[in-house]
């Protein structure tokens, strides 16, 4: 039932009768109001059925309140009653008999867009800014800073407008108050403080921002009528004295403030005071000066007992208090918030407050001369005072008597104010929230200001600011309601003479009138820019452009337009103009993830591309295609539930398969249908067509039932599939053991990698030559002086000779092998490798057996140099500390394997030969053969080994090569230089099955890296070309993807149960104290004894270092600092863990090892003198418990430092714990209140613990401003040479600040 109240005449609206079940929501009637027809006449539905008004605008006006006295919707107070006549937007729970979810046709009253059912506009939250939106809406409701800024007239010619702060606040304060949005944005007030995009992730306290917006205000208006209007509404006066407690003489000053700031607990106190009214009568408490606190008396000429505090002389009209609630934790030396409850009254009378005797006579008891070495004594801890000017500083003055009528003592009953803000934080000292609570002169009605959301609030609402636990909830009460409090409060002056009112629209003065119909045309603008953007789709457009292959845009295009019309648009957006005729183009319904075209559009060019699409959308679930012809093609029709078929023909004969060809079907065809549409196609014949249909990555299915629908076979919107047709015998194989399995199987699985080879020197190279023709390649030429060697062209022709000969045994013994295999037959075929392949007669060149060739290379005396890598042309971004000295720590165990002089028949083999490339050459080879049936690779792990797994060997027990059991598809061929940033000559492209393993691998590359698959390391290069070594030799590639890097180097392979380590040597006096040495090899089970003898021989010959065994030490390596120290008799794996990629210290000791016993703490002391400013070099002291007494003790014995004096200190961060001098002594805990060394704060509980001492008796150096500097810089420099820090700074809070010229200066000497 409706009423007659739904229908006002009143209103600016228009009203649309509508049925519930009309089912057209696009027909509406429109109500005339000047009607006399009766509601059934107007369309409604009578006996209980639901009928909707659509409010729209009228005259493009939205509806609105009827205006008040002040022709605002904010002055008006919608208070209870006159919420039954607002006619507008609803809220969202909606109202009896009315829509909630309606959205008008023709525009969408959002909560987003729609002004607040109180009729006040928020702001938006740019990120952190809400305690800028707090003080600017409490600016706002200020009816006498609105008026004098609304009275204000911003002169164009003068300044920027976009750098004028009076007037962007201007601009914004008439938006607050005649926009019909929900919200507004500050941009562009924040852009006239000069603040860029960063400052909106500045959270920053409002009270600071108060002032420094007043103080950016004041400096604006100079010169002009609101010079002193800061002044005029929030300066208030002071004084502060010293009164002699024996003659009564008083030195004063008097001062002003803008905000009186209240302490909520004072300082040590555990009780925080009661209400604001206590903290204003402890803020003007005096304290006494006695004892060593004495005041000097210029009159009684000497130090006297006397009294010091502050008193009000002079109360602004808007009264700013500030509650402390931020404070410092000298316990925690942390900043905390203090959630302590503090009352405050709605009327807060401050007469007990103002100092009657000084307001009526100031200058009693002054003295000009008494004090002038108080002058600013002011308490700087409790003044919020940024707007002192030196004419009111001076001591002894009397107040100036002009302006009297303002400063004249008021009664007690015209200094009550009048609560009218409070401004509240939620959260902590480390952030939080901020908003207001403000109440309208208007009405008296309170609300609550929370960024974009404006709402009423009630005096129970503002006490809960108060802070503290409400009790109401329990144990949760504090974590719940504590952190909500006041922070500021502002009150004003109830004086009638004074109090103004908000300004009417009526009475806004021309300039704002002109300003306000500037900023409704501009918001008029932008509704309708929404508008278009409403109706506007926005979709992706793929175009296979026939220059620049795929393109891809997004077309915006008004739902009305035509798809002719769309067309033509995303015609020139793809820039087809002049490539391909506009007659050759159409769009299409395109899927791009699944590359299927779903439908296209004939006949339907003048259909809206609003109706095509579905409407308009923030996303669709589909895209569009423009596809292009050839003007002698034909477009072919796509509709809807069909497939895409994506066929690829595949040869047998030549092994290829051939680039996909689209096939469209339907998902209820039979396989006979499909192979017949397929046949069309590609021109295959029918009758010996076989499908295989590829469902998922590595899932191959025969299509063998002939009347089995597509549907039931798996097919899908997008599909892959590989078909052949041939005369050949291959159909008659089981599929998972035909060639066209195998081919497929191959090509699903294999990947590509490239893969860059180590030099080799020339040496090396000759005999490798050498040991060729001495098996039999007679027509290789050589001469032995210039090393030159069979070229790799040679090594490809014979390689992929041997290739078709082993698949032509392949393919014979197949045809006649019983397809039927036995069970226990391998999943992989033996096929002899041809790098393995030898002569006969050739037998110096067989490759040779692990253990032999390391035997003949023992046996075989030392040569003419080594043939190491000297460097590797592949650059590192980010180098470890090995790669320093990467030309020797790559080859460390090359030199006595690569020798000239080594038998040249334990480094090649038939098939050896060069591996320097050229370009141009032909792929090559190895193999074709393929596993016979589905066999899942072991899933690839980290190529560094986890601690319980070692490496793996590449031979089995009876010394034959795994990789024979398990050889996979491997072609290799020369890299070009379009393919790769290498250099061409040493870089392969590899194409290889990845199931295949690193044993079988490395043993494929043997032809190419000229050494045995033992004698080389694989490293594979991972982002920002960090290379880690793979050394799982079991171990698939199933973990590489397509052009993967992999870098060969040379050097011995490891053997199951062998660690790669890194040796660097630990110095720990000098200014780098860690350096690297050699690659070497730890084995499981080796004593670390054992370590040392071999590691011994290998530091002579690389590094130079003659080392005595007794006088060697190896230690545990944690990044740069040193650990445990490993003893002689410990064994790696079981006494040590190790694992792959493993580092050790290195330390040369002055004297035999003292450490004997696992029980004993090895800890380097270090010696600071304050006497001479300096640190001592390292000591290392062996103790034989974690007393501290014992290390006192050791550490007195070796600086002859009494005991009782002595004091030390665990230093910080890494080895060598660098530290200032400037800062040694309050930095570090000094003399820890401990008995043993492993407990907190010390935690030494291993070996390489640094502990600094001193003698406390010692008195530090006294030094000039100079000489301090002076040190400062030179430990400066030191430090950050060696990566440690200068002095420890928290994280800084950026300034705020308001930039008058519109943007913060750069220093052009700053980088």
């Amino acid at each position: 039932m409706l009423t007659s109240n739904c229908f006002p005449q009143t209103c600016r609206c228009k009203e649309f009768a509508e049925n519930e079940f009309s089912g057209n929501l696009n027909i509406l009637a429109p109500l005339d109001h000047s009607s006399d027809m009766s509601l059934l006449d107007s369309g409604f539905e009578p006996g209980g059925k639901r009928n909707f008004l659509h409010l729209t605008d009228k005259d493009g006006e939205q509806p609105q309140v009827a205006s008040d006295e002040s022709g605002t919707a904010d002055s008006s107070g919608l208070d209870d009653s006159s919420q039954e006549r607002f006619i507008g937007p609803l809220p969202r729970d909606g109202t009896a008999g009315c829509s909630s979810d309606y959205s008008s046709p023709s525009y969408s009253y959002s909560s987003i867009l729609n002004k607040s059912e109180t009729g006040y506009v928020g702001l938006v939250n740019q990120a952190m800014t809400c305690y800028l939106n707090s003080l600017l809406q409490t600016l706002f409701m200020t009816p006498e800073f609105r008026n004098a800024l609304y009275n204000w007239e911003f002169e164009e010619s003068e300044e920027d407008p976009v750098t004028s702060i009076p007037y962007q606040l201007q601009r914004l304060f008439v938006l607050l108050q005649t926009s019909k949005k929900r919200a507004i944005e500050t941009t562009d007030v924040t852009r006239s403080f000069g603040w860029d995009s960063s400052e909106a992730w500045q959270q920053h306290d409002v009270q600071e921002l108060c002032r420094v917006m007043f103080d950016a205000l004041e400096q604006k208006w100079k010169q002009t009528e609101q010079a002193d209007l800061i002044n005029q509404l929030y300066q208030g006066k002071l004084k502060d004295y010293v009164r002699c407690l024996e003659c009564g003489y008083e030195s004063w000053r008097i001062d002003t403030y803008l905000d009186i700031p209240l302490v909520i607990r004072p300082f040590g106190a555990s009780q925080a005071y009661g209400s604001v009214e206590e903290a204003l009568q402890a803020f003007i408490q005096p304290e006494t000066l006695d004892g060593p606190n004495q005041y000097f008396c210029e009159r009684c000429k000497k130090k006297c007992d006397a009294r010091k505090g502050l008193r009000f002389l002079h109360f602004p009209y808007l009264l700013t208090l500030q509650l402390k609630r931020f404070d410092f934790d000298y316990t925690t030396m942390h900043r905390i918030k203090l959630n302590d409850r503090m009352t405050f009254p709605e009327e807060l009378d401050m007469s007990p407050f103002i100092d009657v005797e000084d307001e009526k006579s100031p200058q009693t008891e002054s003295c000009t001369d008494s004090g002038a070495e108080n002058e600013g004594s002011c308490h700087s801890d409790q003044m919020s005072n940024d707007f002192s000017t030196d004419d009111c500083v001076d001591e002894g003055i009397c107040l100036d008597s002009s302006g009297s009528s303002e400063r004249a003592l008021k009664p007690k009953s015209l200094l009550t104010f009048e609560l009218f803000s409070v401004m509240v934080h939620s959260g902590s000292a480390a952030g939080g929230h901020y908003y207001a609570c403000i109440k309208s002169f208007s009405d008296g009605q309170w609300y609550s200001f929370n960024d974009q959301h404006v709402s009423k609030i009630t005096q129970d609402d503002i006490r809960k600011t108060y802070g503290g636990s409400s009790g109401s909830r329990g144990y949760y009460s504090s974590a719940f309601a504590s952190s909500t409090n006041a922070y500021m409060l502002i009150y004003r002056l109830k004086d009638q003479s004074r109090n103004a009112k908000y300004l009417a629209v009526e009475d806004f003065p021309e300039h704002i009138t002109s300003l306000v119909q500037k900023e409704k045309e501009s918001e008029e603008q932008e509704k309708r820019q929404r508008e278009i953007e409403r109706n506007t789709c926005k979709i992706k457009l793929f175009c296979m452009h026939p220059v620049k292959m795929m393109m891809e845009s997004k077309l915006e295009v008004h739902k009305d337009k035509t798809l002719r019309e769309a067309t033509e648009m995303a015609y020139k957006l793809m820039e087809l103009e002049g490539v391909v005729p506009l007659d050759c183009c159409r769009l299409v319904k395109y899927d791009e993830f699944h590359e299927y075209l779903e439908r296209s559009y004939e006949g339907e060019e003048d259909t809206p591309m609003g109706l095509l699409l579905g409407g308009v959308k923030s996303s669709y679930m589909f895209d569009l295609l423009l596809e292009t012809r050839r003007p002698e093609q034909v477009f072919q029709p796509y509709k809807p539930g069909e497939v895409m078929v994506k066929v690829h023909v595949v040869d047998l004969k030549s092994e290829t398969i051939a680039a996909p060809i689209s096939v469209r079907a339907y998902l209820n065809q039979t396989i006979t249908e499909f192979k017949q549409l397929i046949a069309q196609a590609t021109g295959l014949s029918a009758e010996t067509m076989r499908v295989v249909l590829e469902r998922c990555y590595n899932d191959l299915r025969l299509l063998y039932v002939p009347n089995k629908t597509l549907k039931a076979e798996g097919f899908f919107r997008s599909n892959k599939v590989f078909v052949e047709s041939s005369e050949s015998t291959d159909h008659q194989v089981v599929f998972t053991d035909s060639l066209l399995w195998k081919l497929l199987d191959r090509h699903g699985n294999t990947i590509r990698l490239l893969v860059l080879l180590p030099e080799q020197s020339p040496g090396t190279l000759a005999n490798r030559t050498l040991c060729q023709k001495a098996s039999g390649d007679s027509d290789v030429a050589f001469e032995g002086s210039k090393g030159n060697r069979k070229s790799v062209e040679a090594i490809l022709e014979e390689s992929t000779e041997k290739l078709k000969n082993l698949s032509l045994q392949q393919q014979q013994g197949s045809s006649t092998s019983d397809s039927q295999k036995s069970s226990d037959a391998s999943d992989f075929e033996h096929i002899e490798s041809p790098t393995q392949e030898a002569d006969s007669n050739s037998s110096l060149c067989v490759a040779a057996d692990n253990r032999e060739l390391e035997n003949r290379i023992r046996a075989t005396p030392g040569g003419s140099g080594g043939a190491s890598d000297p460097e590797n042309h592949f650059t590192c971004e980010e180098r470890s500390d090995s790669e320093v000295n990467n030309d020797r720590s790559t080859s460390s165990v090359d030199s006595d394997i690569l020798s000239s002089s080594h038998s040249s028949d334990t480094l090649c083999n038939a098939d050896s030969g060069p591996i320097q490339l050229a370009n141009g050459l032909d792929s090559h080879s190895i193999t074709s053969s393929r596993r016979s049936k589905a066999h899942e690779g072991k899933k690839e792990t980290w190529d560094t080994a986890e601690e319980d797994s070692g490496t793996d060997s590449e031979y089995d027990d009876n010394g034959k090569s795994k990789a024979e059991a398990q050889y996979l598809y491997f072609r290799a061929e020369p890299c070009s230089q379009d393919e790769s940033t290498w250099d061409a000559q040493k870089c392969l492209v590899v194409h290889v099955d990845k199931r295949i393993t690193l044993a079988a691998f490395k043993q494929n590359l043997e032809p190419y890296v000229g050494v045995a698959s033992t004698q080389f390391k694989v490293f594979r290069v991972y982002a920002n070309n960090q290379e880690f070594e793979s050394v799982r030799l079991n171990e698939t590639l199933s973990s590489f993807s397509d052009d993967n890097k992999i870098t060969i180097r040379l050097g011995r392979a490891l053997k199951k149960g062998e660690y790669r380590v890194k040796v660097y040597q630990l110095l720990v006096n000098e200014p780098e104290p860690c350096k690297f040495l050699v690659d070497t090899v730890f084995a499981k089970g080796m004593t670390v004894r054992q370590s040392k003898e071999e590691l011994l021989p290998q530091l002579k010959e690389q590094c130079k270092l003659d080392l005595s065994i007794e006088r060697v030490r190896l230690r545990k390596k944690t990044w740069k600092n040193p650990g445990t120290v490993f003893l002689d008799y410990h064994v790696y794996e079981e006494d040590i863990s190790i694992s792959s990629n493993w580092e050790v210290f290195l330390e040369v000791l002055n004297e035999p090892e003292k450490m004997k016993s696992m029980s004993q703490l090895a800890v380097l002391t270090r010696r600071w003198s304050p006497a001479t400013m300096k640190l001592g070099p390292f000591q290392e002291v062996i103790l034989e418990s974690s007393s501290v007494e014992e290390l006192k003790e050791k550490l007195s014995e070796i600086s002859q430092i009494p005991l009782e004096n002595l004091d030390f200190a665990k230093g910080r961060g890494t080895f060598p714990c660098d530290i200032s001098v400037l800062e040694i002594h309050q930095d570090l805990d000094w003399n820890p209140k401990v008995s043993t060394l492993n407990v907190w704060p010390l935690y030494i509980c291993d070996d390489g613990a640094v502990v600094f001492y001193r003698d406390s008796t010692e008195e530090p150096m006294e030094l000039s401003e100079e000489e301090r500097n002076e040190l400062m810089k030179k430990e400066s420099s030191r430090l950050l040479k060696t990566g440690h820090r200068v002095s420890y700074s928290p994280r800084k809070e950026k300034a705020l600040k308001i930039y008058l010229d519109g943007g913060p200066a750069k220093d052009p000497g700053q980088d």
